[in-house]
């Protein structure tokens, strides 16, 4: 990510594994002070997380933020179930897709962007076991073609 003001937290590598990522979102998150704190110490976990909707609303679940060490009486369940912000027609898109073609909604990664939390969501479409014998099978091709031309490029 070469944009500036952006840091990256947290990312989920097994999402791309398991699912086909059709669309991507940028989503805010809803979150209390210490949540942040704890987030720019980069004490964030989304491997478990999962997108669910709830009316015309989506709620992030199993999205674990470590409390914070000084905070104390002000920390909230790491665990708990936070409101992902985004515009109104851009949720109800979402929600459109997931109802019609049996998509699902997974975290992609978190992200600070100037001084805000972000995470961006992928509209995913769940990979089959070839489907991920393949993605393996290109990964190390492509591993292979690149140790081959650093090797002719050491001579």
């Amino acid at each position: 990510m070469g944009k500036a003001g952006i840091k990256l937290i947290a990312n989920n590598k097994k999402a791309y594994y398991d699912y086909f990522i059709e669309d991507t979102y940028e989503a805010g998150i809803s979150l209390h002070g210490t949540e942040v704190k704890s987030l720019r110490m980069g004490r964030c976990s989304v491997k478990e997380a999962f997108v669910r909707p709830e009316g015309e609303e989506l709620f992030v679940y199993q999205m674990n933020i470590s409390p914070y060490e000084k905070g104390n009486i002000f920390n909230k369940d790491p665990l708990r179930v936070r409101k992902l912000l985004l515009h109104k027609y851009e949720i109800r898109k979402i929600l459109g897709q997931v109802a019609q073609k049996g998509y699902t909604i997974v975290p992609l990664k978190v992200y600070f962007k100037d001084s805000l939390v972000k995470m961006e969501i992928g509209l995913a479409r769940g990979k089959k076991l070839y489907d991920k014998r393949d993605s393996i099978a290109k990964k190390d091709q492509r591993r292979e073609a690149e140790r081959d031309f650093k090797v002719k490029n050491l001579y």
